[in-house]
């Protein structure tokens, strides 16, 4: 047996040619060697290989043509290069040039298999014949792609004309034409669910994208409920890439004639038979410094994707409508707004449009600091009922100066001083416009403080210990802030929340409904770290309070606020702990408690415990637990129960299978309690198509 270079050597003295060859990268044969003085080539035989450069070549029998640079392969053929193999019956690869033509192809990446009678081409460009692309392993539910002729492109797309969409050898729908990326499944998009609740009758409702165009897919949902009727409509998702700019949004949309108990809307208006919805969202980057993003939801009711598509309306049970541009120039923002008010069962404050200009905080001298911000907005708010339409047309602009000042390396004073202009040229209260300006003043401090400790603890991870104190100061005081509120349409008014409210009046949003503001905000921040195990780090305990002072009051208002607390615990990864919690000073009441628990090991089992108070309105506690069984099979639990109603509002059971690494299966048995709309019982089957 002779080797590498040294088989070579051989070969060339016996065809007498090595003297009048210059080449600049020589093979390396291995294997056993001999000569077929009928075609010049070298045969190659016994677990043959030939490496040239990065490409391995291996075959059962390799015959070499030094003249034409030409390794023929019999039998088990594969050309490696890098992380790149093919696989063939046989085939030929030139060694300098890099093409090659191949029987019985087998290659891909990964979630991609490919397969062909016949291929040609290089490595970055090959045409294959009666060609399979299966994403994931292939099997009888693997969703495949199938054409007489199609052109791979490894790490970018296939494309090709007369092509069929399947699942394993059963072939589906067809298609024209296609250009399918291969950063995304080759159905971009394919759900499905059956199963049975009262308010429903039996139900099949099924999903799907198909590519169409490079980058876009189209399809649509389609759902069969027997207490209903059907509910139909168009659907699609699309991503352009060009350069530095992309493009990316999906849609869907549902209509149906429903024959069944529909009951009342949000407004507890009856539900006309006519129903339907229309979904579009929409996210794009041009350049480096404009961004567009755009949401549009039409409800023909409030209930429609309550009733039928549920796992669509429960993240979103508010549907907004808006599109903004942004730009970003080096030290400021320039942006446009629109809000629209497309259903008639909401209250939106629409506008038409907003643009506004920010300056980021930009120094001018003397250490001094100033911030502006100011913006048009046309706005209007339609009345549900019989109530008058509110329209304004207003010009708003702010400007603050600010100066830190390091009094010492623990502690920082920062005065602010600043104005806001308002002009409203649709006024009210017998005005037809009218001008507010506002002043104010304050003061914001912050002292740090830290200390280390030399602690370990091998059980948590800890390494050290780090305690950031921060205690903080804000005054603001701004006054008359509430005069001429007669002739201002009340729009952006003053809406539930049980956060503290921005202090500084270049942040308030409600300013077509302002209070006078004389107020101390304490704050005291906590944080415990240790060093990470891997980079920098991690926090361990966390604990931020702050409360306000009012030296003025507005009506309902007291001069201490509650207690805000909040409180976050990670002591290890598999353990968290969060609380948001607020306290009357005053008589220790407590108004409000959110808490969450979450225990994780790895990949076997997790638990959630949660809970809500909210005085005199909600009191709920939630179980959330899903347990890994094996490779296949996943159990889970949801549990939520109402302590003020005393009832068990949701309860939820199943299983969750991974079918092949390609389909994700749900099975689920649920129970209701309460005013709802939904049944008390249902069962369903949902499938959704893995995506890596």
């Amino acid at each position: 047996m002779i080797r590498g270079l040294t088989a070579l050597a051989l070969f060339c003295l016996v065809c007498g040619r090595a003297a009048a060859q210059v080449v600049l990268l020589s093979p390396e044969l291995h294997g056993d060697l001999s000569y077929d003085l009928a075609t010049g080539e070298a045969v190659l035989k016994n677990h043959p290989r030939v490496t040239y450069g990065s490409t391995l070549i291996t075959a059962d029998e390799i015959h070499y043509n030094q003249t034409l640079n030409l390794v023929t392969g019999i039998g088990a053929f594969t050309v490696t290069a890098g992380s790149q193999r093919l696989l063939a019956d046989r085939g030929t690869y030139n060694l300098v040039t890099g093409v090659f033509t191949l029987t019985n192809l087998r290659a891909g990446e990964p979630p991609y298999y490919i397969q062909g009678a016949s291929a040609t081409g290089t490595r970055t460009r090959m045409t294959i014949t009666d060609a399979v692309v299966t994403y994931n392993d292939p099997g009888a539910f693997a969703p495949t792609l199938t054409a007489s002729q199609l052109t791979y492109e490894p790490g970018h797309s296939v494309t090709g004309a007369s092509g069929h969409l399947g699942l394993g050898d059963l072939e589906l729908f067809p298609l024209p034409r296609f250009s399918e990326s291969l950063e995304v499944p080759l159905i971009s998009r394919i759900t499905g669910r059956a199963g049975y609740r009262r308010s429903l009758g039996a139900f099949v409702d099924l999903g799907l994208h198909l590519p169409v165009l490079p980058g876009l897919n189209l399809g649509g949902d389609v759902g069969v409920f027997t207490a209903r009727g059907l509910l139909a409509g168009p659907g699609g998702d699309y991503l352009f890439q060009s350069g530095d700019d992309t493009a990316a949004g999906r849609f869907s949309s549902g209509f149906i004639h429903d024959y069944g108990d529909r009951k009342t809307d949000l407004l507890n208006r009856p539900i006309p038979a006519d129903r339907g919805y229309f979904e579009w969202s929409h996210q794009q980057t041009i350049g480096d410094r404009l961004t567009l993003t755009g949401q549009f939801n039409w409800w023909k009711d409030s209930d429609v994707l309550r009733d039928f598509r549920s796992n669509q309306f429960y993240p979103v049970q508010q549907p907004d409508s808006f599109l903004e541009g942004d730009y970003a120039g080096d030290n400021y923002y320039l942006s446009a707004f629109t809000r629209l008010d497309p259903n008639n069962f909401e209250i939106v404050q629409q506008r038409l449009p907003e643009i506004r200009f920010d300056l980021l905080p930009t120094p001018i001298g003397g250490g001094i600091y100033e911030r502006f911000n100011s913006g048009y907005a046309a706005l209007r708010e339609d009345s549900l009922f019989s109530g008058p339409t509110l329209r304004s047309d207003r010009f708003d602009a702010y400007y603050a100066l600010e100066r830190p000042i390091a009094a010492t390396d623990w502690l920082t004073l920062t005065p602010v001083a600043g104005g806001r202009l308002t002009y409203y040229a649709n006024a009210t209260g017998g005005r037809s416009d009218y001008t507010r300006w506002l002043g104010e003043v304050g003061l914001d401090a912050n002292l740090r403080a830290s200390a280390i400790f030399d602690y370990r603890n091998d059980l948590w991870g800890i390494n050290g210990l780090r305690h950031l104190l921060t205690p903080r100061i804000s005054y603001r005081y701004i006054p008359e802030a509430d005069r001429g509120q007669q002739y201002i349409p009340p729009i952006d008014r003053t809406v539930f929340s049980t956060n503290l409210e921005p202090l500084d009046l270049g942040s308030i949003r409600n300013i077509d409904q302002l209070h006078g503001t004389n107020t101390l905000r304490l704050g005291l921040d906590n944080l415990l770290q240790t060093r990470d195990a891997q980079y920098g780090s991690r926090d361990l305990v966390s604990l931020n309070l702050a409360s306000d002072f009012n030296f003025s009051t507005k009506p309902g208002q007291r001069r201490w606020s509650d207690v805000y607390t909040e409180f976050s615990l990670t002591p290890a990864r598999w353990l968290k702990f969060d609380l948001y919690q607020r306290l009357s000073p005053r008589t220790l009441k407590m108004h409000e408690l959110n808490t969450g628990l979450e225990l994780t090991d790895n990949d076997w089992w997790s638990l959630k415990l949660s809970t809500v108070y909210l005085q005199e309105q909600l009191e709920e506690y939630y179980v959330d637990y899903e347990r890994r069984l094996n490779e296949v099979w996943r159990a889970f639990a949801l549990v939520r129960y109402d302590a003020r109603a005393g009832r068990w509002d949701e309860m939820a059971y199943g299983l969750r299978q991974n079918l092949r690494n390609t389909w994700n299966i749900r099975y689920e048995l649920s129970w209701n309690q309460g005013n709802r709309r939904e049944s008390s019982f249902g069962m369903s089957i949902a499938v959704d198509l893995i995506r890596f």
